[in-house]
């Protein structure tokens, strides 16, 4: 063998072991996922044996404000950790974060007060809001352009499977305790932490010495000039609102679709609530693995392929809106759930590829954090108008405006996102 050859077929292996570790870090990142998402559900699904305990969460405005603490908290902070994302290793902020957390949900157990359980909810918040952006962050450093769609749209799916598993932690509370169910997903996370330190890397940084060399050169500070430079850039502001119009729509099928269902079809919430949840998160899987495939194809042909794939699944959650709203039917309501799942998860897929196209590697852990907090306090306004509609016995027809909304979204990101680069480096 010469040593051309040699090299080739060296330098081949490399290539090849490098394309299969990037997606083992999809992989493990999805376990990430879904823990961030079961942790964070299971509290809502164990209110019943809780409440026993904790005499305070009888109250729904009691548990109302228990749940809110940690979506505020969660939006405020989503800007703030990516910034931090941007800055430091990724690999030991999503440890670090997946270990605070999971401590968090094992002391949970141990809660014997409201007082503490608030406390609690708090520091869940600030440390699950540390992941999502170094965990997106990450997978795009480590897949361009030809799987960079369907590897986020696969480590999207760990989150839809965490929000459809939150229900096992009433499962397990009925058959031990709830105290022990914090306990036992508590100490599976601190142990997948440390799965994490032996397996996960991050890719590498420029030296301390360049980052402050750049500092001087650009006489500001990095986080400052960070949002300076998203903050300028029209394309941002496009896709940021383009990200926060869908959300609505979004949280609202997570925390109000079962009731429509119970509301529409005239059934109990122990037959909506699986119906419900079951369809969306498979529906979704199937709309992310569709997404991200025909995106990461037809963004080689056209640099708008991402925007057009992104375009045609907010374009089936339409319909879908309206005949969630308007439907009466177990077929056409399902139907509906089914078509609105494949959609928002074909736009789920495209959301941080699209962003890559505009904004620069260094900042688009902040950027994606922006973009969360946007969609979490939407979630957190249409949580509350909905309530407000259920009681005025209007769900089904707000369900159907919010069809407008995400029409508008539609417009604008067609007519104003034009991308020059697949991957914009600088």
């Amino acid at each position: 063998m010469t040593e051309t050859t040699y090299l080739n077929s060296s330098n081949g292996r490399s290539d090849q072991r490098r394309a299969s570790y990037a997606w083992i870090v999809v992989g493990l990142l999805w376990v990430v996922a879904l823990l961030n998402y079961l942790d964070r559900q299971m509290l809502s699904t164990m209110k019943p044996a809780m409440q026993q305990d904790i005499h305070q969460l009888q109250s729904a405005e009691n548990f109302g404000i228990l749940m809110a603490v940690f979506l505020w908290i969660y939006g405020l902070m989503s800007p703030v950790s990516g910034m931090i994302a941007d800055k430091l290793n990724k690999k030991w902020l999503i440890v670090g974060s997946l270990f605070v957390w999971s401590a968090v949900t094992y002391l949970m157990g141990y809660a014997t007060t409201f007082d503490q359980l608030y406390i609690l909810r708090a520091v869940m918040g600030v440390s699950e809001a540390l992941y999502i952006p170094a965990g997106l962050a990450l997978i795009t450093e480590y897949h361009e352009s030809k799987t960079r769609s369907l590897a986020i749209g696969l480590h999207m799916t760990g989150l839809y499977a965490g929000q459809a598993l939150g229900g096992l932690g009433a499962t397990v509370a009925s058959n031990f305790s709830w105290q022990q169910t914090f306990h036992w997903f508590g100490i599976t996370g601190i142990i997948y932490a440390v799965v994490l330190i032996l397996f996960l890397k991050s890719k590498r940084r420029p030296s301390t010495a360049l980052l402050r060399q750049q500092e001087n050169i650009t006489g500001k500070l990095p986080v400052l000039k960070g949002l300076a430079v998203l903050f300028s850039n029209l394309a941002f502001w496009v896709i940021l609102f383009c990200f926060a119009m869908p959300s609505l729509p979004g949280w609202a099928t997570k925390n109000w679709l079962p009731t429509l269902f119970a509301e529409n079809l005239q059934i109990n919430m122990a037959k909506a609530g699986p119906a419900a949840t079951i369809t969306i998160a498979v529906s979704s899987f199937i709309g992310v693995l569709i997404g991200g495939t025909l995106s990461d194809k037809w963004v080689q042909k056209n640099l708008r392929g991402r925007i057009y794939t992104s375009a045609i699944g907010l374009g089936l959650t339409i319909p879908a809106l309206m005949f969630l709203g308007f439907g009466n039917s177990m077929l056409s309501v399902i139907a509906a759930t089914f078509c609105f799942g494949i959609g928002f998860g074909m736009f789920d897929a495209n959301n941080m590829p699209i962003l890559c196209q505009f904004v620069s590697a260094k900042y688009r852990a902040t950027a994606y954090g922006l973009m969360n907090m946007s969609g979490v306090f939407a979630g957190a306004v249409v949580t509350g108008l909905l309530g407000k509609a259920t009681d005025a016995g209007k769900l089904g027809g707000n369900f159907a405006l919010m069809s407008v909304i995400v029409a508008v979204a539609v417009l604008l990101q067609l007519s104003l996102l034009k991308p020059r680069t697949n991957n914009y480096k600088d």
